[in-house]
């Protein structure tokens, strides 16, 4: 019987891309059946890359969807992802000469401006200091 569970688990692999239908749907997330006959599941924070506050928002009962295997445990069970199936590319910009200028550029208006600022509060704080008289150090008779 245990040589048997582990010859269907070694069916699918981490990273692998399959079919699925939803069976049964948690507040957690949702159970899967895959074509190989095996239960999977798919936390809720593996639906969507947005915030997903119910699961009903983004999955129904006996709905088609294709996920990534991600985990499979010592127990055999199969973690999901609907994130992992459709990953989305990382696009790295170059850095282009005229974006290093204009940060400069607005690096130094921004210094120039908080300095100006410490300047005037400086100043104020200064002036504030001079218009107050100091008590006197005589004791009243």
């Amino acid at each position: 019987m245990g040589e048997e569970k582990k010859a269907v688990a070694s069916s699918v692999g981490v990273g692998d891309l399959v079919e699925c239908v939803v069976e049964q749907i948690m507040p957690y997330g949702a159970f899967v059946r895959l074509p190989t006959g095996q239960k999977g599941m798919i936390h809720i924070s593996e639906l969507s890359f947005s915030f997903v506050k119910k699961v009903e928002d983004i999955l129904t009962m006996q709905q088609n969807v294709k996920a990534r295997v991600i985990k499979i445990d010592e127990k055999g069970r199969i973690d999901l992802s609907l994130k992992k199936a459709e990953e989305r590319p990382v696009v790295v910009a170059p850095i282009l000469r005229d974006d290093k200028d204009n940060f400069e550029k607005k690096m130094a208006s921004f210094l120039k401006l908080s300095e100006s600022k410490i300047a005037d509060l400086n100043s104020k704080m200064n002036s504030s200091k001079l218009g107050k008289k100091k008590p006197s150090s005589k004791p009243k008779n």
